[in-house]
């Protein structure tokens, strides 16, 4: 099996199939070294081509209380006061660095989701 370059969609498919007849190779096998290698290719190529930004930190929290029931009185033991969990739902006040362990800790959420991304310049 020739190993290339990934430079598009279609190169990308190619590698996918390779992929999938090489899954569950005997490792330390030659074809478990061109499975690790097809990966890695993949994976680069994923991560500049359809790269997943992080979702919004109030949307995280707010599919977290879906899945899980909570209703907003719920968040108060971890965000504060009724009002403050309103004005953080409604974005007119930023999570704290304390908020955001809270949350992390009673919800699951990834702090790096919870912290968002940085607003960018225009």
């Amino acid at each position: 099996m020739k190993l290339e370059p990934i430079r598009n969609d279609r190169d990308h498919r190619r590698a996918l199939r390779q992929i999938e007849k090489l899954w569950g190779a005997r490792r330390g096998s030659p074809e478990a070294k061109t499975l690790e290698i097809l990966v890695t290719l993949v994976d680069a190529y994923e991560a500049q081509h359809h790269a997943i930004d992080r979702p919004d930190p109030v949307e995280a929290i707010r599919f977290r209380m879906e899945q899980e029931g909570l209703t907003r009185s719920d968040l108060e033991k971890l965000i504060g006061s009724r009002a403050r969990v309103s004005e953080i739902l409604n974005r007119r006040r930023p999570l704290t660095v304390a908020m955001i362990r809270r949350l992390r800790d009673a919800l699951g959420i990834s702090a790096d989701v919870l912290i968002g991304r940085e607003p960018s310049a225009a």
